[in-house]
């Protein structure tokens, strides 16, 4: 954590908490999407699935253009993730030429497990006792801050 910013100092300037909040936040989801889980997906399969996960049935193409990559490139990501198991694909009823895309149960479980893997290297990371008690508390008063931010973006 940047010692820089503890509570009641002048860094409550917006552009100061940004650039610490940046280079902290960057660290920590660059050495969490590094922890290896078994049966485990590259990058971009991991990001399909997620976001296909998190919107719900949907086109290929709009995975696609959500992801900001080529169709061709998304189709061979999802081809990979059909051959797996983890995605299934559906007509549209609405537009038969089309496919709808969908989470199976094992791509809902392939990505509790990625899940499950990073909570626990985080609390383990937590427990480790290189955080005191008032450190632990910090953290967790930081975390619903965390997700307001996000969602402010």
């Amino acid at each position: 954590m940047n010692e820089d910013l503890d509570p009641g100092t002048e860094n409550s300037d917006p552009d100061a908490v940004a650039s610490a909040l940046l280079a902290s936040l960057s660290l920590l989801v660059r050495r969490i999407r590094q922890v290896p889980v078994g049966g485990g997906l590259t990058m971009p399969e991991r990001s399909a699935l997620s976001n296909l996960h998190r919107t719900g049935p949907t086109t290929s193409s709009a995975l696609a253009r959500e992801a900001q990559i080529t169709a061709q490139a998304m189709g061979a990501t999802l081809s990979a993730l059909r051959d797996r198991g983890l995605v299934e694909g559906r007509p549209d009823p609405d537009d038969g030429r089309r496919v709808v895309l969908t989470v199976t149960d094992a791509g809902r479980q392939a990505l509790q497990d990625k899940r499950n893997a990073r909570t626990e290297l985080l609390a383990q990371a937590l427990t480790s006792g290189a955080f005191t008690p008032a450190e632990l508390e910090r953290l967790a008063a930081a975390a619903p801050l965390l997700e307001r931010l996000a969602q402010n973006i």
